[in-house]
């Protein structure tokens, strides 16, 4: 089954490009990473403080295989709430029929 983690995170709004630029690197490799299928960390178009996370792999294993060598953001920024997600996925298809 397929794995989705997805959800937001709060930064201080005058840090979030700096928080941004410090996970660039972790993007980058996950979207290398044996079995993701997607993986986005942006920014919120409308609340100046959010960061959107999305995270697609083609199961469990691959997601706990990328986070025993997911490497650490590049700056240190502090996160001040988050709500982020697992969901475990056991069917998928067209968003319209």
């Amino acid at each position: 089954m397929t794995v989705i983690v997805a959800g937001k995170v709060y930064v201080d709004p005058a840090e979030r490009d700096r928080f941004l630029e410090g996970v660039d690197g972790i993007v980058r490799a996950g979207r290398r990473a044996p079995g993701c299928l997607d993986l986005s960390i942006s920014p919120d178009p409308t609340d100046p403080a959010r960061v959107n996370i999305y995270e697609y792999w083609e199961s469990h294993e691959a997601l706990e295989a990328w986070r025993a060598v997911s490497p650490a953001p590049s700056t240190s920024v502090g996160i001040t709430g988050d709500e982020v997600l697992k969901h475990v996925v056991s069917s998928s298809g067209p968003p319209f029929d």
